[in-house]
């Protein structure tokens, strides 16, 4: 009968510094690893456990709900869905990305470095996704055909090649400048994303202000802000582990918490941007730009015409 036994975990003063984590003193894998241990210590409890699985399992929900869209909505011919077509397969990719780096980074060090590139740039193509929804869904009738909303997508696109680039090259200087590398990375994701939800808050201050009605999605994309602000505070304080050193190594640090966040955001935000777009009407309850309108005026219009002169 065939017989898997489990990887054998290590120290902190076991593994090479570059695998070591702050504050983490125990739960570490064999920084050489090969591909068959990686699978298969993500089934048993090590300091990477949680970080696999609360990515790998949220892939599957939001695979499920991308097929019960596809089952609703014509994304083929309907180009008002079609951001949030882009959407749903960029957080399709992002947590099976992450997942698959947190699994295989103990292989080598430099599959170490390339796998967490790649999370990198799977977490910036999320947040080019919510850029995109936003600018066609969440962009406010007084900022329509101004150089923002012209330019919002590109400059989007820009901070995700920008983001993906610092937070890469941020690895480089882990081991000589940690601090360094950390404000690096720190800013690689904060600076889009500030970019990306403006928006969605200016929109939401609107509603606070008594300018709209408050509606479920406001509760919803409220929460989401609240979230990715506790996240990035987790990610740069390094709570609670850094308060207890050793007791959170295998559940409760802020890689663990961060991830769960993360997700819940994603989780949160994706369901509401589908039950906007099948209702036909944008995130928040509000109007679409006038924009939009115009261009499914006009395309409506130039279809009836062609079918009239036909």
């Amino acid at each position: 009968m065939l017989s898997l036994k489990l990887p054998q975990l290590f120290d902190i003063h076991q593994v090479p510094k570059v695998f070591r984590e702050d504050s983490i003193i125990s739960g570490y894998r064999h920084p050489r690893s090969s591909a068959l241990d990686c699978i298969l210590s993500s089934f048993q409890m090590n300091n990477e456990t949680i970080n696999i699985w609360t990515h790998f399992l949220p892939t599957w929900y939001f695979l499920w709900r991308f097929c019960v869209l596809c089952s609703t909505l014509n994304f083929l011919t309907d180009s008002y869905t079609w951001p949030l077509l882009v959407y749903m397969m960029l957080i399709c990719v992002y947590p099976f990305t992450s997942s698959c780096a947190h699994t295989f980074s103990t292989m080598s060090a430099e599959s170490r470095h390339i796998c967490y590139f790649f999370d990198y740039g799977a977490l910036s193509l999320y947040s080019l996704g919510c850029a995109i929804s936003y600018g066609y869904y969440v962009m406010p009738e007084c900022w329509v055909n101004s150089w923002l909303h012209q330019y919002f997508v590109p400059i989007a696109i820009g901070n995700t090649v920008f983001c993906t680039s610092l937070s890469c090259y941020s690895r480089f200087l882990e081991l000589q400048f940690p601090k360094r590398s950390k404000a690096l990375r720190t800013i690689a994701f904060v600076v889009p994303f500030i970019f990306d939800t403006v928006p969605l808050i200016y929109r939401i201050l609107l509603c606070c202000g008594g300018s709209c009605s408050p509606t479920g999605a406001l509760s919803n994309h409220c929460y989401h802000l609240l979230f990715a602000f506790l996240t990035c505070f987790l990610f740069t304080a390094h709570l609670p582990e850094r308060l207890a050193p050793g007791c959170f190594d295998y559940f409760g640090t802020s890689f663990c918490a961060q991830d769960i966040q993360v997700n819940r955001g994603v989780l949160d935000q994706g369901q509401e941007t589908a039950v906007d777009v099948l209702h036909d009407h944008p995130l928040l309850g509000l109007s679409l730009p006038a924009a939009l309108h115009h261009d499914i005026a006009s395309s409506s219009s130039s279809s009836w015409d062609q079918k009239f002169t036909q």
